[in-house]
Formats: structure tokens, sequence, C-alpha cells
């Protein structure tokens, strides 16, 4: 065969697959349709490679019982939630003004996310590295039966280190130890870095492993989510992740703000449940044993009320973004947001314009300087259409801004690993804490006032004053978006 014919035959068979997943693309996979755009562009217009990019990238995951539940243990969820549906539980509710209020917000997490509302917690806001980790590890320390931890990204350095010798001693005190890391978030760190907790008792697994460390056909769900159970009486949640970068010591960084929950109280179950799928999940078992921990009884610890919602690429509905917008659209006064990326879909621009055209005061908190270039363009352009609506937009200058963080008129406050971007929204596993009391919501309010005063704003006539480059690389970063 002629070489000029064998080229013809591969461009007509490429041709052939770009059509078949371009059909697959547009009658068969339930996509938003930006998302849908985008893709339809990359086969089209790079036809060899662009196969490639959506073999690793593109692809839907399977949604159906991803966790593999057994009937038995949906029946037991199930069971839970009706409860807390129940006309008798939600007369309970009515009788607290601030619960009363959100009722339908509640409603909502406990129908989509199974987020069962526990009554009886005690909340510790970290917003610096360095006394969040302190903390955590003095905990981790004073560990009697168990310790679950899971990081999307756990770095091989001096903090890594740290926490990997603090469950090694532990370990070796006969605690049970799990320990969950994301293998594309982690992927600079070795097996081998676990080798002494492994060799002390220590389990780990790797959440949607490559294949020999190289191939990983799941690279584009990325198990985001930052959880630390102890003794089943306290959790961690929030925005940090392990590595010297999270405690300032990266010169690219500088001072990394970020936020972090400390949790006693029932909720600590509800989180254990969270890690509990993944782990099995992540180990290909079925959920079996739940923990000693799960569903046991606990001691009233504090009054706030919280409610654990988690989303991920494993459900039709978009969970987090969802209670998002309906926090926003449930203000009466002010809104306040931070986020490393601000990437939103049109759902979420809508909510943000209705509330300000309602007359909400809409602050949203940025970092000044980018950790991904085409996503801090995105971030602006998005960002600057809202200022022809009344928003506020801040530039975080005191280092980067990792927090992700939404208070509602100082009522209430929602603290977790979600970022405002497609990727968070239907691509990684997430999970976020909302805390239902007024004492949590204007600490964090305090908090964002705290860092304004290291920021600059972002005003129309300054973002008017854009140079022609920076119009250009928003302009492409905004056309990618939806893959971003």
């Amino acid at each position: 065969m002629e070489f000029g014919n064998i080229i013809t035959m591969i461009l007509s068979i490429t041709t052939i697959i770009n059509l078949i997943l371009l059909a697959g693309v547009l009658f068969f996979e339930r996509r938003d349709i930006g998302n849908t755009w985008a893709w339809v562009l990359v086969l089209v217009f790079i036809p060899i490679v662009g196969f490639f990019i959506y073999l690793f990238l593109g692809r839907n995951m399977k949604q159906k019982n991803f966790y593999k539940l057994t009937d038995e243990e949906r029946h037991a969820i199930n069971t839970e939630v009706n409860q807390q549906l129940s006309p008798h539980y939600v007369e309970k509710l009515q009788q607290l003004p601030l619960l009363k209020s959100h009722e339908e917000l509640i409603r909502m997490n406990l129908v989509s996310s199974d987020a069962l509302l526990s009554m009886d917690n005690d909340v510790t806001i970290f917003d610096d590295g360095h006394h969040k980790f302190d903390t955590l590890i003095a905990d981790i320390q004073a560990a009697e039966k168990e310790v679950n931890v899971q990081y999307y990204i756990i770095q091989a350095d001096e903090l890594g280190a740290r926490l990997r010798d603090a469950l090694t001693e532990r370990a070796k005190a006969g605690v049970k130890i799990r320990l969950l890391y994301d293998e594309v978030g982690s992927k600079k760190t070795p097996p081998k870095f676990f080798d002494e907790l492994r060799a002390a008792g220590g389990e780990v697994e790797v959440f949607f492993p490559s294949l020999f460390r190289v191939v990983n056909f799941r690279v584009n769900n990325r198990n985001h989510r930052k959880l630390v159970i102890i003794d089943g009486r306290i959790a961690y949640i929030g925005g940090f992740n392990v590595g010297d970068e999270y405690l300032g010591l990266d010169k690219k960084f500088g001072y990394w703000r970020d936020t972090h929950l400390r949790i006693k109280g029932k909720a600590v179950h509800h989180i254990q449940g969270k890690f509990i799928l993944d782990w099995h999940r992540a180990g290909n078992n079925k959920p079996g044993e739940w923990g000693e921990y799960t569903f046991s009884e606990v001691p009233q610890q504090g009054t706030s009320p919280i409610q654990v919602v988690s989303s991920g690429p494993d459900s039709v509905t978009e969970h987090l973004k969802n209670m998002y917008i309906k926090l926003i659209l449930s203000a009466k006064k002010r809104v306040y947001i931070q986020t490393p990326y601000f990437i939103p879909d049109t759902s979420f621009m809508d909510a943000c314009k209705i509330a300000l055209l309602s007359g909400v005061d809409v602050k949203i908190m940025i970092p000044c300087k980018p950790d991904h270039p085409f996503v801090y363009w995105a971030t602006w352009t998005y960002a600057g259409d809202l200022l022809d609506y009344g928003a506020k937009i801040l530039l975080y200058e005191n280092g980067f801004l990792h927090a992700k963080t939404i208070v509602v008129d100082d009522e209430l406050a929602a603290v977790g690993t979600m970022n405002i971007d497609s990727r968070s929204f239907h691509l990684n596993f997430e999970v976020s804490a909302i805390v239902y009391d007024e004492k949590v919501a204007k600490r964090l309010s305090e908090l964002f006032f705290k860092d304004m005063e290291v920021s600059s704003e972002l005003t129309p006539e300054r973002y008017a004053e854009r140079s022609l480059l920076i119009r250009f690389k928003e302009g492409i970063s905004r056309l990618l978006s939806p893959v971003l």
C-alpha cells in the first residue's frame, strides 16, 4: 500500500472516530451546553490529538451506585433522611428562627445530598496554616483508637513528613490509621514516602491511581476533599492541603491565606461517613463496616447546627453549586465570597446578578496573583462582568488567597473545598460544611474584613484600563473556561 493511501486511511479512520465521539458528546451525554461546545471545538479542530484529550479528560463517570452501597446501607441512609424530612422534625426546626428562615435550604441539602442536619456542634475557625497544623498534629498525637486522614495534596516535604511521622507513632501505639490521598494532586509524592507508616500497621490508599504511575484515565476527576477524623469526636474540613507552601514557606506565593474548621459534635460522624465512602471506593471494596463512630451517640459539644454537603461527578445534580446559588438568592443584605478561582457557569452568574439587582451587597475576594495563568485571567473576566451590576471585587495582596468560603447576612456560612469553577461544580469530588450559627458567620465576616485591609479593589475604572494583551488573555481563557 502506498504511503499516500496509508495517510488517507488513517485520516478516514480518525474522522470516523471523531464523528462517533461528536455524536456521543452531542446526543448521549448530558452535559452543560458550554462544556459540550468546548469539546466539539476540541474534536473538530484537533482531530487526532483531540481524541486522546477526550479519552483522558472528557469522559463522563458512571453515576449509578458509584460507591457500591448495598440495599441495606442505602435503606439505612434513606431512613435517617426521611426522619429529618418528617413533619414532626420540621416542626421542631421551625421553633428556631434561623433554621425556620432557611428551611428550604436545609430540605434541599437533605434531598439532593443526603446531608443530615446535626444540632450540637462546636466550631473552631483556622485562618493560618501554622495554627491549623499545630492543633491537628496535637489532636492526632492524643488519638486513642482511630485516625482517618484524607487530603488532595500531601507533599513529601517537612510538613508532609511531620504529619506522616505523627500518624506512624500512633500506628505503633495500636491506633487504627487510614490515610487517603489523590493520585493527581499528590503526583510529586512517591509511594515509598509512606513505607514507614505502612510498616507500622497504617493503611494507605490512593484515589483513582495511575497505571504504572504514568497513565491515568481519571486525571480529570480529582478527589479534592480535605478531611481528618479523630476518634469519632474531632473532625477537620476546609481548604488547607499538606505541604510547606500552606505554611507560607513558598517564595512564589508568600503568605498562604486559607480557611479550615475544627468540629466537635454529631457532624463529625457525617464527615466520617464521607471519608468511609471514599476510602472503600479507593480500595475497590464495599463500604460494609462503616466504623465504630459513624452512627454512635456522642455527648453534646456545642450549639451550632451543621450540614455536611458533598458533591462530585458520581451525581447528576451539582449539589454544592446549587447550595451556593440558594444561599446567594436567600440573602437579604449581604454575601461575602472568598475563592481562589472565580469561573462560574451561567446559573451562578445569574444568581449573583439577581442578588445585586435586588440591592444585596455582594463582595467577592480573589487572589491578586495567579497559580494557574489561564484560570487567573478567566477569573478576571467573570469578575469584571459583575462590576457593571455593582459587585465589589477585592484583590487579596498579602500572599495567596486559597479560602473557599461564603457568608450570608452574618447568619450562616459554608466552608469547604469547592472553588467557584466548572471543575469543582461537576468534575471534582468536593465537600463543604454549612454552619447555621450567627457567631460563626460573624467571625468569618470579621476575617473577611481583616483580609480587605490587605486587599485592593478592582474598580470599573481600573478594569477598563487593562491592556490589549490582558484583554486577549482574558478572551482566550474565557473560551477555555468550561474545561479549565
